[in-house]
């Protein structure tokens, strides 16, 4: 994810980055640019169109679609918005989750049990890398895919699930030395369910895409609406309908590239949520805490 200071506008204004729409979409721009320079020539240089022709009228219902497609993309961008926040707050989770865990396990258990105290906080240091790439796996994201057949072979192995079993393993173990008590074994073992409570979440945003057709529909909607907009206006703006109509598709299909990174937020891109750093974050605190032992 991209660190940036809110407050600078200008730097904001004027810089490019690797997910920048305008360089993803400037060659579909140029071909619209070009449709609509053959739009203009036809209607105007040699059919002579005016705006007292019949097809100005059709501008009127252009502009009632217009209001149709802006409802869309706002609920759109909305439902996107929505998944990249909710694996935030997962994410958020967990760090919170380790912490609580390990400060436990150092209250728990003896300060010179240095053997348990290691391994459980090895399994806690690694559980948020081993979550992170589960996420990046294209055979998480298709595991509710009806056609996925060649990638099932992956899914024998779930990294955070067995991790976690081991920890379990481990807390029951100490349990049986009587190092934990059953009491506190209850406290642990909700905690523990927090763990897998972060990776199911995570997992139902990253295999539930938004519906095919919604997003197919969108689509062509946008396209629809930017290929009748010369049509409808051309007569009455002429060549300036040109860059307006350019401007207007980088503008719609922008909002629909937005959409389409954020609303998958466990694939390292830019705009992603920065697991590794969380990850990071979460080896830092666990060493911080356990060091104050």
């Amino acid at each position: 994810m991209r660190a940036y200071n809110t407050k600078n506008f200008l730097k904001i204004l004027i810089s490019l980055h690797k997910s920048d729409t305008l360089k993803i979409l400037f060659p579909t721009i140029i071909l619209v640019g070009i449709y609509c320079y053959g739009v203009y020539y036809l209607e105007v240089e040699y059919l002579h169109l005016n705006s007292k022709s019949s097809i100005s009228n059709i501008g009127m219902i252009h502009s009632l679609l217009g209001f149709v497609l802006s409802l869309l993309l706002v609920f759109r961008t909305n439902t996107a918005y929505d998944r990249w926040w909710e694996g935030r707050k997962l994410w958020g989770k967990l760090v919170n989750d380790s912490r609580n865990f390990v400060i436990k396990i150092n209250s728990i258990l003896p300060e010179n049990d240095l053997k348990n105290r290691a391994q459980i906080a090895k399994y806690l240091r690694f559980f948020p890398y081993f979550l992170a790439n589960h996420l990046s796996k294209e055979s998480t994201r298709l595991v509710l895919d009806e056609d996925f057949t060649d990638l099932k072979k992956e899914l024998k192995h779930h990294a955070p699930a067995e991790l976690i079993f081991l920890l379990t393993k481990k807390l029951y173990q100490l349990r049986n030395e009587n190092k934990i008590s059953d009491t506190e074994m209850l406290f642990l073992d909700t905690q523990l369910s927090g763990f897998m409570d972060v990776c199911g979440g995570c997992e139902r945003i990253k295999n539930t895409p938004i519906p095919y057709s919604y997003s197919s529909f969108i689509k062509k909607f946008i396209v629809f609406y930017v290929l009748a907009l010369p049509i409808a206006n051309v007569v009455n703006l002429g060549f300036f309908m040109i860059p307006i109509t350019m401007f207007v598709y980088y503008v719609l299909m922008s909002l629909e590239l937005i959409a389409e990174e954020i609303e998958d937020p466990f694939n390292n891109d830019e705009n992603d949520i920065p697991m590794e750093s969380i990850a990071q974050n979460i080896e830092r605190n666990i060493d911080l805490i356990l060091n104050k032992a």
